[in-house]
């Protein structure tokens, strides 16, 4: 998805009215990226140039992302350059992948000086290069040396070179049909895999493009030239489930009903989708970092109780061999007076089995037989409680179990930085991170449950943790009507009945209802969901239990289909 060499001839096509503005500012957000603040035709304006290998663009920006404190050195040196300098022109040979702004700018001396700044979008070998005068390099934001290429130098005082060009490669502003044909059976493949080797500028989603549309391709392919250079474009994204896929400079057919798209329009129509689709493709990467981190924390932990509880059950196992115990104990209590000081063991009739067999019952020598007797009812003892003890463990980690999986499944289902953040201290809270606090109370906003309203205007709540579940049936009213996923993590759901009972509400916003917990928990992507719904007076939570455990009865169980995702 790399912006190809017609994307950028649009963006030069937008930023043309920066010519004969000044620098205002420069700055370096991050090692990667550049913004340019300029004074042009009576306003500000931001310029970003980024060499992030998987977002490497030019474009006007709206909002600059936050500046270091100290500005890095690569930055430092072009304010010292490019200060108050004015931009003279901006150039791009072909449907290269490199735009070259020229500007005037006064030097140490006080004299008026040449000073070029190549934006090089190539993807991982992006660059940004300012070069004087006299073609040589004064610096770069990444310097290439023998150790990383040994056939194009970027090192101060060495001079410039463009990055090597396919002199082969044609230009979709000049080209005949014959010679498009000719080349077309020089190249074996698909034909759009063919446009991309044969042409300059031309990416995967756009040679598709050019061969998908009707008509013949040299024609559409002329067509696509004049478009460009008259500035008639339409910018495209094309989205796959709500993940943004590609985009391309051109409205894009190709998928027919397969993705959605979203398309852009107006004079800074390629760079809106640049900012679009980099600010939209970066807060889904960075959501699913920190929703990463936290996954991680709560497999670990369900790893942990996983293993914990195996051994407790094995131990538990064990814990039966205490009716052993017991059963001796009696047959020494009826048999004390037949066993001799300090012998090592006692044969005798078990008359617990009705085929009275033999046992031979070890005993300590050191003790009476009254003693060994009671040394066996303390083990019968100590394996009973050991027995309930290990049983109410087990418990409290399948519950734990229940909870860690209702998390992972509530955090997969995130879609904002502060429902993550809330997730985050609700495992803080329950011990499963530690916080990281400095000591200042930092005052958060509180998320509001998901609103959704039934086709019979019933409004109904939708938890977003197990925090939240808590609080919407605790303040839900006893004829509220509360439903929940059967067995399977998901979100508290409450219906507002305003009062009414539950024989009122209309069976349709209760179906409505049950398939919005279905859309709202772990069992989203099947068929058929169960659903138990019940009114919110027979919901309890027992205490000391985990945010989001409740216990109910009275409940109905429905099935249902999951609802689209409308939040």
């Amino acid at each position: 998805m790399s912006l190809d060499g017609a994307f950028l001839k649009a963006i030069h096509h937008e930023i043309s009215f920066l010519e004969n503005g000044r620098i205002d500012r420069i700055n370096q957000p991050s090692k990667e990226d550049l913004v340019f603040s300029f004074r042009a035709q009576g306003g500000n304006h931001k310029l970003l140039i980024s060499t992030a290998p998987d977002a490497a663009r030019v474009s006007l920006i709206e909002n600059a992302p936050e500046n270091p404190k100290t500005p890095p050195m690569f930055c430092m040196l072009l304010r010292k350059h490019l200060g108050g300098g004015k931009l003279l022109s901006i150039r791009q040979i072909g449907l290269e992948r490199a735009l070259f702004f020229d500007f005037e700018a006064m030097n140490e001396l006080g004299d008026m000086v040449k000073i070029t700044v190549a934006a090089e979008v190539m993807g991982k070998y992006s660059n940004v290069i300012l070069t004087g005068g006299d073609g040589k390099v004064i610096d770069s934001l990444r310097r290439v040396d023998m150790n990383v290429s040994d056939r194009r130098l970027i090192l101060p005082g060495v001079r410039y070179q463009m990055p090597p060009r396919d002199e082969r490669k044609l230009s979709i502003f000049d080209f005949s049909k014959e010679t498009l044909s000719e080349r077309l059976k020089e190249e074996a493949g698909e034909t759009s895999r063919a446009l991309v080797k044969i042409f300059e500028g031309i990416s995967p989603i756009l040679a598709r493009e050019l061969v998908y549309q009707p008509g013949d391709l040299s024609d559409n392919i002329s067509l696509f030239a004049k478009n460009l250079s008259n500035k008639k474009i339409k910018p495209t994204i094309i989205i796959d489930d709500k993940t943004l896929k590609d985009f391309a400079v051109i409205d894009v057919f190709q998928y027919e009903e397969l993705y959605n798209k979203l398309s852009f329009e107006g004079d800074k129509a390629a760079s809106d989708c640049l900012e679009y689709f980099y600010r939209e493709r970066g807060n889904s990467s960075r959501l699913r970092q920190k929703a990463g981190d936290l996954q991680r924390v709560l497999t670990s932990s369900f790893e942990r109780i996983t293993g914990r509880i195996a051994a407790q059950k094995i131990e538990l196992e064990k814990s039966s061999e205490r009716f052993m115990q017991k059963t001796m104990g009696d047959l020494l209590s009826a048999n004390l007076y037949r066993i001799p000081e300090g012998a090592k063991d006692f044969s005798c009739e078990n008359f617990y089995d009705e085929n009275l067999p033999v046992i031979k019952i070890p005993l300590d020598k050191r003790y009476s037989a009254s003693k060994n007797m009671q040394n066996y009812y303390h083990e019968y003892k100590k394996g009973e409680i050991r027995e309930k003890i290990l049983t109410e463990q087990i418990k409290k980690g399948e519950d734990e179990l229940i909870y860690i999986e209702s998390v992972s499944d509530l955090l997969s289902r995130a879609k904002t930085d502060a429902e993550i953040e809330e997730i985050r201290e609700e495992l803080i809270r329950e011990r499963y991170i530690k916080s990281v606090s400095n000591g200042k109370k930092i005052s958060k906003k509180v998320l509001a449950p998901i609103k959704f309203v039934s086709p019979d205007g019933y409004e109904i709540l939708v938890g977003r943790n197990n925090t939240q579940n808590d609080m919407i049936t605790k303040n839900a009213d006893k004829t509220d009507i509360w439903l929940h996923t059967k067995n399977i993590p998901g979100s508290h759901l409450i219906i507002k009945t305003s009062g009414k009972s539950f024989d009122e509400i209309p069976e349709e916003t209760i179906f409505y209802a049950a398939s919005l917990a279905a859309s709202h928990s772990k069992a989203r992507a099947s068929a058929q969901v169960p659903v138990d719904v019940v009114e919110v007076r027979y919901v309890k939570k027992p205490a000391k239990s985990k945010p989001g455990m409740v216990i109910f009865t009275h409940n109905k169980t429905l099935f249902v289909k999951p609802a689209e995702d409308l939040s």
